[in-house]
C-alpha cells in the first residue's frame, strides 16, 4: 500500500487540474466556474482513492476472503458527473447553452479519476489538451463571437407603438430581436414586453439609447445573457 502522503499528492493534483479547467471557465463567465470544477475534480479524486484503497484501511488478516471490485465506485461518477452536466445545460428559445460547461465536468472527472489511480501523466495530459480545447480551438468555431446577448424587459404605456414597429426601428439599428423568445404582460393599462436581443459589433452601448428613443417606453432593463 502506497504511503499516506502519496494519496494525499493524488488528491492534490486533481484538485489543482481540476481548478484550472475551471479558471477558464470562469475566465469566459460561464454558470459553473473555478469553484464548481475544482469541486468537480477534488470529489472524483476522492472517489477513485476509496475505490482503489478502502480495502487496506478496513484490517483484513490474510485469512479472510475478500473480492473488491474497484471500478464500481469510478462508475459511478461518471454517471453521477452526467446529472451534473445535465443541469448546466439550458435551452433559451432555438439556442442551446452550456454543453461545452457541462463536458467540462465530465472531462474534470475523468481527470480526477486519472489523477486518483496515481495516473499523473495522463491527467496533465488531459488538463492540457482540454485546456487547448476551450480557449485555442474556440477561435475556429463558427460562432458570431462579437454579437452581444441580451434579454430586454420594456414597459409601455398607451401611447407606445406596435411591437412590430419597435423591433423595426431596433433592427435598423443593429439589433435583431429574436422571435422565439417573447412574453408580453399587460397590467394596469401598461404592457410589460421581455424578448432576447443580439447587438451587432458597436451597437452594445447604444442598445439603452435606442430603447429609450421609443415613444411610450416607460421602463427599460437590459440584462447580459451567458
Amino acid at each position: 500500500m502506497e504511503h499516506q502522503g502519496e494519496l494525499l499528492v493524488r488528491l492534490v493534483v486533481g484538485t489543482i487540474l481540476g481548478a484550472v479547467i475551471g479558471y477558464e471557465r470562469h475566465v469566459h463567465g460561464r454558470p459553473a466556474g473555478l469553484r464548481t470544477h475544482l469541486l468537480v475534480g477534488l470529489a472524483s479524486t476522492t472517489f477513485m482513492l476509496v475505490s482503489t484503497h478502502f480495502v487496506y484501511f478496513q484490517h483484513y488478516s490474510k485469512e479472510d476472503l475478500v473480492a473488491v471490485d474497484t471500478s464500481r465506485i469510478a462508475a459511478s461518477v461518471v454517471t453521477g458527473v452526467g446529472f451534473l452536466g445535465g443541469g448546466a445545460i439550458l435551452r433559451t428559445g432555438l439556442n442551446v447553452q452550456g454543453l461545452t460547461t457541462a463536458a467540462g465536468l465530465w472531462l474534470v472527472a475523468a481527470i480526477g479519476l486519472s489523477a486518483g489511480a496515481g495516473m499523473y501523466p495522463i491527467s496533465v495530459a488531459s488538463t492540457v489538451l482540454g485546456v487547448v480545447a476551450l480557449t485555442v480551438l474556440r477561435r475556429f468555431e463558427h460562432k458570431d463571437e462579437i454579437a452581444l446577448r441580451r434579454r430586454v424587459t420594456l414597459v409601455l404605456d398607451e401611447g407606445a407603438p406596435p411591437l412590430a414597429e419597435i423591433v423595426a426601428h431596433l433592427s435598423t439599428r443593429g439589433v435583431d430581436v429574436a422571435p422565439t423568445d417573447y412574453e408580453k404582460l399587460v397590467d394596469d393599462r401598461r404592457i410589460t414586453v421581455t424578448f432576447q436581443a443580439q447587438v451587432s459589433d458597436g451597437a452594445g452601448d447604444d442598445l439603452l439609447e435606442v430603447l429609450e428613443s421609443v415613444t411610450g417606453v416607460v421602463r427599460v432593463k437590459v440584462e447580459p445573457l451567458p
